[in-house]
């Protein structure tokens, strides 16, 4: 996988937590996750995106929730959504994050994990 430049990173506001893109401030993925984890997590949640994506063109409603509730569950263990990062402890942000991993992989759609 390619990595992206460091010029090519969002411009972070002073304090870390947020970053900036298109002059929109958002909360910055924790950076405590392990970059191998916070990868996982971000697949997770791209797979997730996928699945509101083919929901939405099926027009199944079900699906697109399901599908919606996996993108927050990984937007939540990567810190971006929910209790703020740097207000928990480090044990809180390990268990959220680890939490996040078990359930983020074990919601893949069936593409992302055939069973054999």
């Amino acid at each position: 996988m390619e990595q992206v430049s460091a010029s090519a990173q969002p411009e972070r506001t002073p304090d870390g937590r947020y970053i900036r893109i298109g002059g929109r401030r958002w909360r910055a993925t924790d950076p405590e996750i392990p970059e191998d984890a916070a990868a996982r997590l971000r697949s997770s949640l791209m797979a997730a995106r996928r699945g509101v994506k083919a929901a939405m063109k099926k027009g199944d409603a079900a699906a697109e929730k399901r599908a919606r509730s996996q993108v927050h569950s990984a937007k939540v263990a990567l810190g971006e959504r929910g209790t703020p990062w740097w207000e928990e402890s480090l044990a809180q942000r390990r268990e959220r994050w680890e939490r996040g991993l078990a359930t983020g992989e074990a919601d893949r759609p069936d593409e992302e994990h055939p069973t054999p």
